[in-house]
């Protein structure tokens, strides 16, 4: 398919040609339009990912915020200078646990701001399982109030499928699932998407599979199977772009900076890049 963008006050409206009946299909995006980023498994690259599309879109000249809901805080380590002195009460622990409006906060990026996480979201779980109020909406209410100042948000998920990445894809319009090279990877995406369906069935009706994103791309015989098996299982939902194996990404996260500061011509970077253009152009 080949795209059009075509922007109006508040809304972008992409339009998808399709070469075998030439009609359009129009795709619009209002402002304020939630992306979570997710992953069933540690180590994918799902924080990378989070990191590059904010600041990417954000060194673009558009409004962001990143939401920051893994309990290992790797975005907000990145993105926030004086991380360690913050409190729970400064991240989305008010939030989640105690209900308060989202405690927003800027980045070392321009136009880019986020909600930090906090190492005690790890014990959310079990708080959120005895609650008996809408304990999956409590994100979505609290983002929805502030949503609409921005271009778009961007949640970084916990790498498991909890009660807080229930909470994301419940405030989410659209959901990405980056998955690395291994067949542990591939089996994980039955149980995402079998969440993604529980989502859409009780909380989300709305919620749509951007696509899976399939990151740390190399030269081996496993990643290229991996792909191929991963494509020949969902040919219509993955993107096109791939994220090369870099270790710029671990270098720039280990200098605090995003990708596109720390080296925005290293493989990693144009991959990212490449990638914002797919989904966002």
């Amino acid at each position: 398919m080949t795209a059009q963008t075509m922007h109006l006050e508040g809304v972008t409206a992409h339009a998808l040609s399709d070469p075998n009946t030439g009609q359009f299909v129009r795709l619009t995006t209002r402002m304020g339009s939630v992306y979570s980023v997710a992953s069933q498994k540690g180590g994918t690259g799902k924080s990378s990912t989070s990191i590059s599309l904010a600041a990417g879109l954000a060194r673009r000249g558009e409004k962001i915020l990143l939401i920051d809901t893994d309990s290992q805080a790797n975005s907000s380590k990145v993105l926030i200078p004086e991380y360690q002195s913050l409190k729970k009460e400064d991240t989305i622990y008010a939030t989640i646990m105690e209900r308060q409006p989202l405690p927003v906060l800027s980045t070392s990026v321009p136009n880019l701001d986020i909600v930090a996480s906090h190492i005690l979201l790890s014990q959310t779980d079990i708080a959120l399982t005895t609650a008996i109020d809408h304990r999956e909406s409590r994100l979505k209410n609290a983002l929805a109030t502030i949503k609409d100042q921005y271009a778009y948000v961007i949640i970084d998920c916990p790498p498991a499928l909890s009660w807080l990445t229930i909470n994301a894809l419940t405030a989410s319009d659209y959901i990405v699932v980056v998955i690395s090279p291994g067949y542990f990877e591939l089996e994980s995406t039955i149980q995402i998407t079998r969440t993604i369906g529980e989502v859409q069935g009780y909380f989300n009706p709305d919620l749509k599979l951007r696509g899976f994103l399939f990151t740390m791309n190399d030269s081996t015989i496993n990643s290229k199977n991996s792909l191929l098996l991963l494509r020949q299982a969902y040919p219509e939902q993955v993107l096109n772009t791939v994220i090369p194996r870099n270790v710029d990404v671990k270098d720039a996260n280990m200098s605090k900076q995003d990708i596109f500061a720390y080296d925005p011509s290293s493989k990693a970077a144009l991959a990212y890049q490449q990638l914002i253009e797919e989904m966002f152009s």
